[in-house]
């Protein structure tokens, strides 16, 4: 690696909160945040924002007139930003912003979309609240950035990708502080019954509607949830939530449009990537990306096993505030950097595992989705 890279702050809203405090809790508990949602004529599961979130987001949409247009995905990242950077000094020059979404204004564009339908008529805000663009674009209004404003959609490593993307512009010396991460808001009509015509969604009426990274399941178990999750890194040590030491990435050639191998090669290419920049062949701890899908959950847990000799403790946290899409990879990050924080391991209730007592000191973090795209991530404590 030509410079070290840090994560130096971090916000988030999810159904766990919007607090570091509380957010760790709920990870230290064994609870779920899932409820049902009406659709069509029947119901399902999905992880919506908690009450005091949801009174956070009006909040923001309150304070400018040109806020009351925007998509919940847009106010969800707004208020991770300004969360990530309320204790941080930066050049608004020297700063970049990569966010992303796999889905993006999910609810604007099906509202503005179904007035077209109806009354053939449209809203002239239409267009500019529903490009792509959204989350990165406001989001730089918001807090003053200037530098380079990007943003991309890769699916469910959308977030992760934009780690990727930062560490090439933070090393090559062009920016020096970017923010990076990802926000979804899908628990919409047309996006969940999308997830139910892919025969993915849970249909289990449990405490624990998804099952990730439960090996034996019989069906498949992905439930929706919404969040936003916002990373600053930098080449500055001072006040390191982790350093990232290992960067890997890599993209299979797909045989159908939402699998990936059985043993998921893409994973075992991007996980080795990030273990040899790092230097290690171990690591303390592994979030999965495991959405609770039957397939999915097992082709990364036999990548796993062709890559570590000894298999290290693993954990996901989509059992406990579902998949949020492009957000969940930053999500994942946020697991991992609380288990560096208290040097606690947040167990999978479903995977068993050895009781160890050793502090965690290094975690990796997966993320891959539609069209193969692996992404792997390695954190280790900052040195003092």
């Amino acid at each position: 690696m030509k410079h070290p890279i840090y994560i130096n702050s971090f916000g988030s809203m999810s159904a766990l909160g919007h607090e570091e405090d509380s957010i760790l809790k709920q990870y230290q508990s064994d609870s779920t945040h899932f409820s049902k949602l009406k659709l069509n004529e029947s119901s399902v599961f999905g992880a919506s924002l908690s009450a005091s979130s949801s009174k956070v987001i009006q909040d923001i949409a309150e304070e400018n007139q040109r806020y009351k247009a925007l998509d919940k995905s847009v106010l969800m990242a707004m208020y991770a930003a300004r969360k990530a950077v309320s204790n941080l000094k930066f050049n608004p020059e020297a700063t970049g912003i990569n966010l992303g979404s796999s889905r993006g204004a999910t609810a604007l564009f099906e509202k503005h979309h179904k007035d077209f339908i109806e009354n053939k008529t449209l809203s002239p805000l239409t267009s500019p609240t529903t490009t792509l663009g959204n989350l990165s674009s406001w989001v730089a209004q918001d807090i003053g950035v200037e530098g380079p404003n990007i943003e991309h959609s890769i699916t469910c490593s959308t977030a992760l990708h934009a780690m990727l993307n930062a560490k090439a512009w933070l090393q090559a010396g062009m920016c020096d502080m970017f923010l990076v991460g990802g926000s979804e808001a899908p628990l919409t009509e047309f996006t969940l019954a999308q997830m139910q015509s892919l025969k993915l969604y849970s249909t289990l009426d449990t405490d624990y509607p998804c099952e990730s990274l439960k090996l034996d399941k019989n069906k498949n178990s992905l439930v929706l949830g919404e969040g936003a999750a916002i990373a600053a890194m930098s080449r500055s040590s001072k006040n390191a939530l982790a350093q990232i030491t290992g960067f890997g990435y890599a993209t299979e050639q797909i045989t159908h449009n939402i699998s990936i191998s059985s043993d998921a090669k893409c994973f075992q290419k991007s996980m080795k990537m990030a273990l040899d920049e790092a230097g290690k062949a171990e690591v303390d701890a592994i979030v999965l990306h495991a959405p609770g899908t039957k397939k999915g959950d097992l082709a990364e847990m036999k990548a796993i096993e062709k890559t570590f000799k000894n298999l290290p403790r693993l954990t996901t946290n989509k059992w406990k505030l579902g998949h949020t899409f492009g957000a969940s990879g930053m999500l994942s990050i946020e697991m991992a950097l609380l288990m560096l924080k208290t040097g606690e391991f947040f167990e999978n209730p479903f995977y068993p595992y050895a009781k160890q007592t050793s502090e965690i000191t290094s975690v990796m973090i997966n993320a891959v989705g539609f069209g193969g795209n692996a992404v792997s991530i390695l954190l280790e404590k900052p040195e003092p």
